[in-house]
């Protein structure tokens, strides 16, 4: 573990002394909320929603040239998902869940005739790491998806160093066979032997500071 962190340290230092420009980026994101379910018979389902709110975080990005970022980005999220699932019985619990983000991003930048005002669009992959708790039981649980994401913006530089983000962006994690949350009689093990996807749309801003 200390080879992979001190490994990780002079891999982030190699990139920052090549990068022509460095930038930290600070993302609040209001998410919509999202329907899921999972049918595999009549007594193993769930089906509800994914409830939107608050998606914040912070991200480094490193500049090859002017058109051309990439960046390591972290998002959270705390939030609830109400659902309906066969517990000998139907049931309905408003769960409690936590998502947490590490993600790598492309992104390409456009500039018109005005230097204070660029577009950029990219694409983003990662993993999301995810606490589901029944409050019901107490129960609770853990599971790492792949995630991936797509995003679109433009940045407003209100000084050379300083500049106001506006994005709309698209979250999503895939849940393949085997590998998604049980929202059932063990309240948040893993278990649902189903597919489901989950898609997150969410517009805001934030912040970006040149410092490089």
């Amino acid at each position: 573990m200390k080879k992979l962190t001190l490994l990780s340290i002079a891999t982030l230092l190699t990139i920052c002394s090549f990068a022509q420009g460095i930038r930290l980026n600070g993302y609040a994101i209001g998410a919509f909320d999202d329907a899921v379910d999972s049918y595999y018979s009549t007594t193993n389902y769930y089906n509800g929603h994914i409830k939107g709110g608050l998606v914040w975080g912070l991200g480094l990005e490193f500049a090859a040239h002017k058109e051309n970022g990439i960046e390591l980005l972290y998002l959270h999220q705390d939030t609830h998902a109400p659902m309906n699932y066969y517990n000998i019985v139907s049931k309905y619990t408003d769960f409690k869940l936590q998502m947490n983000y590490a993600m790598i991003g492309g992104t390409r930048y456009v500039h018109g005739h005005n230097d204070k005002i660029e577009g950029y669009g990219g694409l983003l992959l990662g993993a999301n790491f995810m606490h589901l708790e029944n409050p019901d039981n107490g129960n609770s649980g853990n599971k790492t998806f792949f995630a991936w994401g797509l995003r679109l913006g433009g940045n407003f530089w209100a000084s050379h160093k300083v500049g106001i983000k506006l994005q709309a962006q698209l979250l999503s994690n895939v849940q393949s066979a085997g590998g998604g949350f049980y929202f059932g009689t063990g309240g948040a093990g893993a278990g649902i032997s189903t597919y489901s996807t989950m898609y997150q749309f969410g517009l805001g801003g934030g912040l970006v500071f040149r410092l490089k």
